[in-house]
C-alpha cells in the first residue's frame, strides 16, 4: 500500500488536471468553467479514482504475486505445501486477496482527493475561479453515494487484481520464461476484467439511478 502512494499520486494528480484541461475548453465557449469542478469530482469519485487505482494496483501488485507465486511453483514449493496438508488458496491467496482489499479503498479515497487537486489546478490557475469557488461547486456535485460507488468498485478491483495474480501464479509453468509469461498473462487478466467490472457496474447503476 504504501509503496504505491508515489505512483498513485502522479497518475492521479495527472487524471485530474487532463479532465480540467479538456472541460475548460469544451465549457468555455458556454461561459459555464465552474461546472469543471462538477466534470472533475463526479468523475473520479465514481469512475476514475477506483479504475486508475486499480490499474496501477494490476501493474504492480498483481504482476508480483503472480511472480512470487510461480516462483514458488518453480522451487516445488506449493508441491511441499499440499504435501503438508496446507491448502494452497489459504496460506498463499487469501492473505493476499484480504490485503489488497483493505488497501485498495484506501488509495482510492487518496486518488480520489488527488484528482479533484488537479481539477482545481486547472480551475484556479486556467479559468480564474477562485479555491473557495471551486471548493463550494465541488461540494454541491458529489455526495457520498458517489464516493460510495467509487470505494465499493475499488474493492472488487481489489479482489480481481489479487486472484488474477495469485491464479496465473499457481498455474505457472516450471521455468524462469515461464513465471514471466505468469505475469504478463496476470497483468492483461487483471485489467481486462476491471474494465469488464466497470462496464456492468456503470449499466446497473444507470438501471438502479444511483
Amino acid at each position: 500500500g504504501p509503496k504505491a502512494l508515489p505512483i498513485v499520486t502522479l497518475i492521479s494528480v495527472l487524471i485530474g488536471l487532463i479532465f480540467g484541461f479538456v472541460g475548460a475548453i469544451q465549457l468555455q465557449d458556454f461561459g459555464a468553467e465552474i461546472y469543471v469542478a462538477d466534470l472533475v469530482a463526479i468523475s473520479m469519485a465514481r469512475e476514475m479514482g477506483a479504475i486508475m487505482t486499480g490499474i496501477i494496483m494490476a501493474g504492480r501488485t498483481g504482476a508480483a504475486f503472480a511472480a512470487q507465486l510461480g516462483t514458488m511453483q518453480v522451487n516445488e514449493e506449493i508441491d511441499a505445501f499440499r504435501t503438508l496438508g496446507f491448502q494452497p488458496v489459504e496460506f498463499l491467496v487469501l492473505p493476499r486477496m484480504l490485503a489488497l482489499m483493505a488497501m485498495m479503498p484506501l488509495l482510492c479515497i487518496y486518488s480520489i482527493a488527488l484528482g479533484i487537486f488537479g481539477g482545481a489546478l486547472v480551475g484556479v490557475a486556467m479559468l480564474g475561479l477562485t479555491p473557495t469557488e471551486y471548493w463550494t461547486e465541488t461540494l454541491l456535485s458529489v455526495g457520498l453515494t458517489d464516493f460510495a460507488i467509487g470505494v465499493v468498485k475499488s474493492v472488487a478491483f481489489g479482489i480481481i487484481v489479487a486472484v488474477s495474480g495469485c491464479l496465473k501464479g499457481i498455474q505457472s509453468g516450471r521455468s524462469a520464461s515461464a513465471v514471466g509469461d505468469a505475469a504478463t498473462a496476470a497483468v492483461v487478466m487483471a485489467i481486462v476484467l476491471i474494465i469488464v467490472f466497470d462496464g456492468l457496474a456503470a449499466v446497473v447503476t444507470t438501471i438502479l439511478d444511483i
